[in-house]
């Protein structure tokens, strides 16, 4: 596909390499609220309940105070384990447990619980099934659109080692946004992501366009583990390539002494310098900022990209 020429007109200080320590202190528009309140309260408790894992969680994201807080949480299946080891995220690595067969019951019960009318479902990891665990994404899917027909559904995929039938089980279901993060630079894959590959990744969406027109993609890049600014516009025209519709950039932030350092903390002027860059390349929608994290504000990413309004939830918003 034909892609917009963005040219390269910015001179600013490139990351390099990354660093063997973190700059010495955090920006204050990385400053969040500690998580607290009554909705916060009722989601972890209705988690513990029905056996359930959020990446909110297992990630340590920085926003589940507010997206808690608002009734809004990205489920995270197969349990919470990876069999990968990246090294940006917080999520366990080791052996997981066995699939469980009940899990789509489970969190489909949890989101008629909690009256959702844009749900997000992500995993860990889980090369150890023949399939990478694309039919838990199928059975979730199904198992909400069965009770909840209006309630709209989003998958953030692994890369499922690039097995097309994999992603076919997954795009049979009908998911209303794939999503497979890109995360970041090729030259930072074999550091950052040992595991996965630049490439494969960018057939994976290609592919999902290819089986389902109708579906949005969706792909996101992590920003400030030693790219440069070129690189992450590469990344954007590669994903536009592969007709991504939404694009989330957001700033990296280092779990802890045992993963990458931060090379540098974006601005958030650099964001929307990038989010228009974004919009410019035909991007249905960017969600551009230092908080940003791939299921952030997710319903309002759905509105923006559609055009479209949806029912109204019978609770709080998402």
């Amino acid at each position: 596909m034909a892609v917009p020429l963005v040219q390269l007109t910015r001179t600013a200080p490139t990351a390099g390499p990354p660093t063997l320590s973190a700059p010495a202190r955090k920006p204050g528009w990385l400053k969040v609220k500690a998580p607290g309140g009554p909705n916060y309260a009722h989601l972890k408790q209705l988690m513990r309940e029905l056996g359930l894992h959020t990446v909110c969680e297992e990630a340590r994201c920085p926003n589940i105070g507010e997206c808690w807080e608002h009734k809004a949480a990205t489920f995270m299946i197969l349990g919470d384990v990876c069999t990968r080891n990246c090294a940006y995220c917080a999520v366990t690595h080791g052996t997981p447990t066995a699939f469980d067969p009940l899990e789509p019951v489970r969190l489909a019960e949890a989101v008629e619980r909690m009256g959702l009318a844009h749900v997000v479902i992500t995993s860990v990891d889980r090369d150890d099934l023949p399939n990478g665990g694309a039919e838990a994404f199928a059975g979730c899917i199904a198992e909400i659109k069965r009770r909840l027909p209006q309630t709209s559904v989003e998958v953030l995929i692994p890369d499922f080692k690039g097995s097309e039938q994999a992603l076919r089980l997954v795009m049979d279901a009908r998911p209303d946004i794939l999503n497979h993060n890109l995360e970041t630079a090729e030259r930072l894959y074999r550091l950052a992501r040992p595991g996965g590959r630049y490439h494969r990744a960018l057939a994976l969406l290609a592919n999902a366009r290819r089986m389902d027109a109708g579906a949005l993609t969706k792909s996101g890049v992590i920003l400030g583990m030693g790219e440069e600014w070129d690189e992450v516009v590469v990344c954007m025209h590669d994903l536009r390539r592969s007709d991504v519709n939404i694009l989330t950039l957001g700033q990296y932030l280092r779990p802890s002494a045992a993963h990458l350092p931060v090379a540098r903390y974006y601005t958030p002027d650099e964001f929307a310098e990038l989010r228009d860059l974004g919009l410019a390349m035909g991007f249905s929608h960017v969600q551009s900022s230092p908080l940003t994290r791939s299921s952030y504000h997710a319903w309002e990413q759905v509105v923006a990209a559609t055009g479209h309004d949806h029912p109204e939830r019978s609770e709080g918003p998402v």
